[in-house]
């Protein structure tokens, strides 16, 4: 009886170190370095210009910016021209000085 007992203890312990082995996630070498410049890209242009970027930059970046609205302030710039100001967002259709103000930190136009 002790030997099968013994023999289970090390069966579970030897099963616990290689489902531990199987599960540790994997080291990428190789891929981590444009990783790497991606984050630092970001981290220096970490605001939205108006003027540029495209309606699924808005959406993603912006916070109460859904398809539609992200969509009508690509029209209202298409039409009008380029935002002379961020407060001119307030003449987009669907944009309210709420959702300016919520976003205002992360807005330029240049």
């Amino acid at each position: 009886m002790r030997t099968g007992y013994f023999y289970s203890l090390v069966f579970a312990l030897l099963t616990s170190f290689s489902t531990a082995a199987l599960a540790a996630p994997a080291v990428k070498e190789a891929g981590n370095v444009p990783q790497m410049q991606e984050v630092t890209s970001k981290a220096q242009s970490d605001k939205v210009n108006l003027n540029v970027a495209d309606a699924p930059t808005l959406q993603r970046e912006l916070s109460g910016i859904g398809e539609a609205k992200a969509n009508a302030i690509v029209a209202y710039r298409d039409i009008n021209g380029p935002f002379a100001s961020v407060d001119e967002l307030l003449e987009v259709k669907g944009i309210g000085k709420a959702i300016l103000d919520r976003n205002r930190e992360k807005l330029e136009v240049n």
